[in-house]
């Protein structure tokens, strides 16, 4: 792939620095945008940026990105021609709490970044979805042929609506658009609201953890550095209009992570049981089949090596 200009949403975000890195290191320009809100502590935010901001390459603008006029201005004077929009209002429960942050991060945010696209004459736009929006009903393995209109909470509900908007602007502009449904990223550098970071957190301080319906939930848990492989195969590729998921195609029992985290850590988790939760779905499991035949994604990290990683960085991190 020839020299890009990338401007990517989230830059500072746990996905989001893991990309700017692989970018940057394939010798692209990178134009980072995130707002450092407090959703988590944003000094986890800022020691993620504070290892990119020295490459000559990357440029950052602290701004919203619900902010048009703002925005305007950072395209008008980087004039990218590449877009990755990851950044986002993350989190099922959380939505559940304050789902106009979602409407204001989600809807707003999204809307701004797919216009100044079609202003600006991007080549491709990239965009975060999320495995959220398979919602209830579906069978597993989710495929993205999938019906996908029964969402079960707020955040899924904005995540689908990024998804018939990116559609329209497709449809209307002939704007290239590419969608990636995540399925539970995890690894160094992650979100602290996540459950794997909450357990080892909790574990190595002592103290309980809460697992939901008896542990009786499944998840298809995804290393960020194959997420990583698998967006950045995309950026030179303009499809008109795709939706691809990004997962490890293994469906993972809760409880089987926890056993991995307490032998990683020589200590025995103390559980709090709770049940199910508003806006949660029992399983989640990718059917990786049109990702692997169209961008020969190949996840290659099982959960124990991943989880390994995340526990090295997490004590060196916080020692």
């Amino acid at each position: 792939m020839k020299e890009k200009k990338i401007l990517l949403t989230g830059a500072a975000g746990f996905i989001g620095f893991h990309l700017c890195r692989k970018i940057l290191e394939c010798g692209h320009t990178v134009i980072g945008i995130d707002i450092l809100n407090n959703y988590y502590d944003p000094k986890l935010k800022e020691d993620r940026l504070s290892l990119i901001l020295p490459e000559t390459n990357f440029h950052f603008h602290k701004c919203d990105i619900t902010d048009i006029s703002e925005m305007t201005k950072i395209f008008a004077k980087e004039r990218p021609e590449i877009i990755i929009h990851l950044a986002a209002q993350a989190g099922v429960r959380y939505s559940l709490e304050n789902p106009f942050a979602y409407e204001h991060s989600n809807g707003a945010g999204f809307l701004t970044m797919i216009e100044l696209s079609r202003r600006f004459d991007v080549e491709n736009f990239l965009y975060a979805s999320s495995s959220s929006v398979y919602g209830i009903g579906n069978k597993v393995p989710y495929s993205v042929s999938d019906p996908v209109e029964k969402p079960i909470s707020f955040y899924a509900a904005t995540k689908r609506a990024n998804e018939l908007t990116a559609h329209v602007y497709h449809h209307l502009y002939g704007l290239p658009v590419t969608g990636f449904r995540f399925f539970t990223v995890y690894g160094p550098w992650g979100r602290p609201d996540m459950a794997y970071y909450k357990f080892v957190k909790a574990i190595i301080e002592g103290k309980a953890i809460t697992v939901y319906n008896q542990g009786n939930m499944k998840r298809d848990f995804t290393y960020v550095d194959d997420i990583v492989a698998g967006l950045y195969t995309a950026i030179d590729k303009p499809f008109p209009y795709q939706i691809f998921n990004l997962g490890n195609h293994r469906s993972e029992n809760l409880l089987d992570m926890i056993q991995i985290i307490e032998d990683l850590l020589g200590q025995k988790a103390i559980i709090n049981w709770e049940p199910m939760q508003p806006g949660d779905v029992y399983e989640t499991y990718a059917d990786i089949q049109k990702t692997q035949e169209i961008l020969n994604f190949r996840p290659t990290t099982n959960l124990r090596e991943g989880l390994e990683k995340f526990v090295q960085w997490y004590l060196e991190y916080n020692k």
